[in-house]
């Protein structure tokens, strides 16, 4: 698995919760349909299915 971290699933919250946060600030200042909100929702998104798939 050349290239991968692992990482305890407490701490892909801890990213995952960065992430939302960071997601509801750009939203708040560019608006829902924005490109880059739409971006940092799908980095949210990769997230949560990364999250799903830990041990």
């Amino acid at each position: 698995m050349k290239g991968q971290v692992l990482v305890s699933k407490q701490e892909m919250l801890k990213i995952i919760e960065n992430k939302r946060a960071e997601l509801i600030d750009i939203v708040q200042k560019n608006g829902l349909n924005s490109t880059i909100s739409i971006e940092y929702s799908q980095e949210l998104d990769k997230l949560l299915n990364e999250y799903i798939e830990l041990p």
